[in-house]
């Protein structure tokens, strides 16, 4: 793993979540976006060298709302950059962690993703990211 690729945050309003983190991080938002397949509306924020993904439910049983529903608005995931998302699967299955898609798929922010259990992970749900590449 190359270094943390950003920090996801669920929030139940992306419009009200978009106002307060511009006024904390003193910079609009970079990007919005749908990910259809995950029932969720993204938004990103660059922070210096750091990114910040706020997350909002599009649909009542997507993983989101039901983050939301157990646990509140507050962190969800952090994302580790990965240089190759496939040979980084295999080589954590081998080391015993639990993954969620061994199949990469398609992400927010042109990247493939893939999720780790947070029962692996200390609680902490881990997602793996790269870039997809023209």
């Amino acid at each position: 793993m190359k270094k943390i690729e950003h920090i996801g945050i669920a929030v139940k309003n992306l419009d009200d979540a978009n106002a307060l983190f511009g006024s904390l991080f003193g910079v609009p938002h970079y990007k919005i976006e749908a990910v259809e397949s995950e029932g969720v509306r993204t938004s990103f924020f660059e922070t210096g060298p750091n990114k910040i993904e706020l997350l909002e439910a599009t649909s009542a049983d997507s993983p989101i709302a039901k983050f939301l529903e157990k646990k509140g608005e507050g962190i969800h995931h952090i994302a580790f950059a990965v240089d190759d998302i496939e040979v980084e699967i295999e080589r954590l299955t081998q080391e015993g962690f639990t993954v969620l898609n061994k199949v990469p798929k398609k992400g927010a922010d042109n990247k493939l993703v893939a999720f780790l259990h947070p029962k692996s992970t200390n609680g902490v749900l881990i997602e793996l990211c790269q870039d997809i590449k023209p």
